[in-house]
């Protein structure tokens, strides 16, 4: 029984905390979730060109 009063103590403590987030609007969600995802492009764009030039190079040398 005392398992169960500590795990309702824990949902009710977490429901208050959730309370209490700044949830962001709808605008910057979006915003953010771009600006994210538009740095992973870029990121992954740097280092598949970085990839393929250490790649030609490795291939230079080794011949």
């Amino acid at each position: 029984m005392l398992f169960f009063k500590r795990i309702r103590k824990f949902l009710h403590e977490v429901r208050v905390e959730l309370k209490k987030v700044n949830w962001p609007t709808k605008r910057e969600f979006t915003v953010f979730t771009s600006i994210v995802l538009s740095a992973v492009v870029v990121f992954a764009v740097f280092f598949w060109v970085l990839d393929s030039v250490f790649l030609a190079i490795l291939q230079l040398v080794i011949r």
